[in-house]
């Protein structure tokens, strides 16, 4: 029996420290997690980079397999990982290595980065709704566009810290006091430069704003600011979230935000910084009427921000199938209907529901970072990347559009 059972028929009432048995639990659950960890990232308890074989390494690069094996057989560039029988790997810091040596000896470009002149792309990955697969989506979104050597920022901006786990952070024993956006955001006296909580992670060319659930409090300050009419503060608060990014933006080509579920003032900061904004939409009818709501919610806002003489500079706004089982036939007439209404603001290309992605969600990792022989069906993996892939590519293209670039 429980505690808070046997608490109601011993004394007759349900009057617990519920406090306690909360935090009791919290701490338990975070012990484990530290304990999983451990387990599964050794020896140093950190998630680290699989190795990408010979064919991978050409295919993010953009050349054959047997060009990399002749100028390695020639002793040039970075000396990739020979196992044996003549497997070749690479680090994905080798294959960043190996877009400038290539850059250099052909006389053309094997870097994607953007060139002087092309603005900072900052993508607002967001929904009203949880579970419709944000998080999922902006981290291989984040992780996508650094395979392919794009200089990117991944931000996690919801209290509740799905992303910074994802990247093997446990936000409770591993971020210290002011170390999350909010710290680069705040009021007072104790604010920071971004590029002071800005974290490497495994994955070269990615870094990490992490989170954690200070964040909270900007939700809880900005409204004080507003009711002070703080002038330069609370008033702008929808504009404090583009003006710290441009203090980092000559470093990255890609900003990838993951949103909280909710439209407050940190997601309206998103959303007013963004130049792309990506929405989730799970192909459920109830699903569809909370994006609704959430759409006119955030057309009421952004219109408020707009007469405050706010700058709003959107190049695309998609939306984004997840979840997709292409044989259920009310999801496919769900995605048929918005395809009617929004034509090509619906993505081409739906993420699919996939065993694939769950299983490597069990050990904290993404489809890209588990490989092909990761685990789990292949054939699953398969289609699951496939359509990963296309989704991304995607996007992609909407970026090189709006960077004025053949697709």
């Amino acid at each position: 029996m429980d505690l808070i059972a046997s608490h109601a028929i011993e004394g007759g009432s349900t009057d617990v420290h519920l406090d306690r048995v909360i935090r009791e639990d919290a701490l338990a659950l975070s012990a484990q997690l530290t304990a999983l960890r451990a387990k599964l990232f050794p020896p140093r308890s950190a998630k680290t980079l699989r190795r990408f074989s010979s064919g991978e390494a050409a295919g993010l690069i953009g050349v054959t397999d047997a060009y990399l094996r002749q100028i390695s057989l020639a002793g040039q560039g970075p000396e990739p990982e020979v196992r044996p029988g003549g497997r070749r790997s690479y680090s994905l810091a080798q294959v960043n290595a190996l877009r400038g040596f290539l850059s250099a000896s052909d006389r053309r470009s094997y870097s994607p980065r953007r060139a002087r002149g092309e603005p900072l792309q900052t993508l607002a990955v967001t929904n009203f709704k949880g579970g419709s697969g944000k998080t999922t989506t902006a981290a291989h979104l984040a992780q996508y566009f650094a395979l392919r050597g794009y200089r990117t920022l991944a931000i996690d901006l919801d209290p509740q810290s799905s992303l910074s786990a994802l990247f093997g952070l446990q936000p409770e024993t591993d971020l210290e006091e002011n170390a999350t956006l909010y710290a680069a955001l705040r009021y007072d006296g104790h604010r920071r430069l971004l590029r002071e909580v800005i974290r490497p992670t495994y994955f070269d060319g990615l870094d990490l704003v992490p989170a954690n659930l200070e964040l909270q409090e900007f939700e809880h300050d900005t409204p004080r600011m507003l009711a002070q009419r703080d002038r330069g503060a609370g008033e702008a608060f929808f504009a404090r979230l583009r003006e710290v990014l441009g203090g980092v933006a000559d470093g990255y080509d890609i900003v990838v935000i993951d949103c909280p579920p909710q439209l407050g003032f940190l997601t309206l900061g998103a959303l007013c910084a963004a130049t792309g904004v990506i929405v989730t939409v799970h192909p459920q009818m109830l699903d569809v009427a909370s994006m609704g709501q959430f759409l006119f919610m955030t057309s009421d806002l952004l219109e408020v921000v707009r007469n405050a003489g706010g700058r709003l500079d959107y190049h695309f706004l998609r939306y984004l199938i997840t979840r997709y089982e292409p044989q259920d036939g009310p999801q496919a007439q769900v995605v048929g209907f918005l395809r009617t209404l929004f034509g090509e603001r619906v993505l081409t290309n739906p993420m699919l529901k996939s065993t694939a992605v769950s299983d490597a969600g069990l050990t904290k990792q993404t489809l890209y970072e588990i490989g092909r022989h990761g685990g789990g069906s292949r054939g699953s993996y398969g289609r699951a990347i496939e359509a990963l892939d296309a989704v991304n590519a995607e996007i992609e293209r909407l970026v090189r559009r709006a960077w004025g670039r053949p697709a």
